[in-house]
C-alpha cells in the first residue's frame, strides 16, 4: 500500500472515508489535568490531523467538541473535513437507549453529527447512571444483550442523519458474522477497533475484516502507559524492541514513528493518544518516508499475539 503525504484517508465501504492518522483522546482523569484535551486536539488540528477518536466515558467530549469549534470558527478547518469517532458505552445496548446515547455525544461536542458511531465492547453493563456498575462484592453487573437489536437502533440513528458511518470496536469474527448476516441489515459495520501493534498484530482478524470491506482502526498502536490496573505488564516494552530501534536509525526517526509507519503500511489506520504537543507533532511525521519489504516482514514477526490491554470486564 503505497502512502504519501497528499494520501492520508483510505475508503470506507459506505462510500465515506477516514483519515489514516487519528488522535486518541482518551485521558486517566487520574494523569491528565482539566483543559489537556482542549489543548491536544487544538495542536493536533494545526499539525494536520482531522481524525479524532473520541467517547463518552472519555469524560472530555466538551472539551475535544470545543477545540474543534473552535479551529472552524478561525477558519483552519471546516466541519466537513474533520473526522469524528464517538463511542456507544456497555451501559447503552437496550435500543430504546442508543439514540439518546448519541446524542447526549452531539450535545456535549456541540456537533450535528459524528462521522463515526461504534460500539465500544460486544458486551453490556447494567443500565444506569453508574457507567462501570458493581454489586456489593465488586462483581461487574452485566446486562443481556442483542447485538442486532442495537445495531438496527444505530441504522435507526444513521438513517436520521446523526451519525454518517457505523462500526464496531473489539469485535472477534463471529460477532461480526451476527451483525453481516442479520436478516434485513441495512447499514454494514465499516470499521473495527481493536489493539494493533507490531507485538499484536491481528493476522487472521485482518484477513477476515479485509474479505468483508471492515477497516482495522488500531489502538494503542505504540503499546501503552504501565498501569497496572489495566495494562498487561508482562507484555514487554514495545518502543524499546532492539529492530524497532535499528530501523528508526535507519530512517532517523523514532520507535514510535516506526512502528505507526507499519501499520498504515498494512492499511491499518492508527489513532495513538497523546496530549503531548511534541509527540503529537512527531507521531504525524510519518508521510515522509516508507519501509522496505524485508523490514516489513521482519516487524511482522515480532508478533507475540500478546495485549497491553487487558478487558477485565
Amino acid at each position: 500500500m503505497e502512502l504519501t503525504a497528499e494520501k492520508h484517508s483510505i475508503p470506507l465501504s459506505d462510500g465515506n472515508s477516514i483519515p489514516l492518522m487519528g488522535l486518541g483522546t482518551y485521558g486517566d482523569p487520574r494523569a491528565t489535568h482539566k483543559g489537556s484535551g482542549y489543548e491536544a486536539v487544538k495542536v493536533a488540528i494545526e499539525v494536520g490531523y482531522r481524525h479524532f477518536d473520541g467517547a463518552l466515558v472519555y469524560f472530555n467530549e466538551h472539551e475535544v467538541g470545543q477545540a474543534i469549534r473552535e479551529k472552524i470558527a478561525d477558519g483552519t478547518v471546516k466541519r466537513e473535513d474533520i473526522f469524528y469517532c464517538g463511542k456507544l458505552w456497555n451501559t447503552f445496548h437496550p435500543p430504546a437507549l442508543v439514540r439518546p446515547a448519541l446524542e447526549k455525544t452531539l450535545k456535549t461536542l456541540q456537533l450535528d453529527y459524528v462521522d463515526l458511531y461504534i460500539v465500544e465492547l460486544p458486551l453490556a453493563f447494567k443500565p444506569g447512571d453508574d457507567f462501570y456498575p458493581r454489586d456489593a462484592n465488586g462483581k461487574w453487573l452485566y446486562h443481556e444483550t442483542d447485538l442486532c437489536a442495537t445495531w438496527e437502533a444505530l441504522e435507526a440513528c444513521k438513517d436520521a442523519g446523526l451519525v454518517k458511518s457505523l462500526g464496531v470496536s473489539n469485535f472477534n469474527k463471529r460477532q461480526l458474522e451476527m451483525i453481516l448476516n442479520k436478516p434485513g441489515l441495512k447499514h454494514r459495520p465499516v470499521s473495527n477497533q481493536v489493539e494493533c501493534h507490531p507485538y499484536f498484530t491481528q493476522p487472521k482478524l485482518m484477513e477476515y475484516c479485509q474479505q468483508n470491506d471492515i477497516v482495522i482502526v488500531g489502538y494503542s498502536p505504540l503499546g501503552t502507559s504501565r498501569d497496572e490496573s489495566w495494562v498487561n505488564l508482562k507484555c514487554p516494552p514495545l518502543l524499546e524492541d532492539e529492530l524497532l530501534v535499528s530501523v528508526a536509525k535507519r530512517y532517523n526517526k523514532t520507535t514510535a514513528q516506526v512502528a505507526l509507519r507499519f501499520n498504515l503500511q498494512r492499511g491499518v489506520v492508527v489513532i495513538p493518544k497523546s496530549f503531548n504537543p511534541d509527540r503529537i507533532r512527531q507521531n504525524f511525521e510519518i508521510f515522509d518516508f516508507s519501509l522496505s519489504e524485508d523490514e516489513m516482514k521482519a516487524i511482522e514477526r515480532l508478533n507475540k499475539n500478546i495485549r497491553f490491554v487487558e478487558l477485565r470486564m
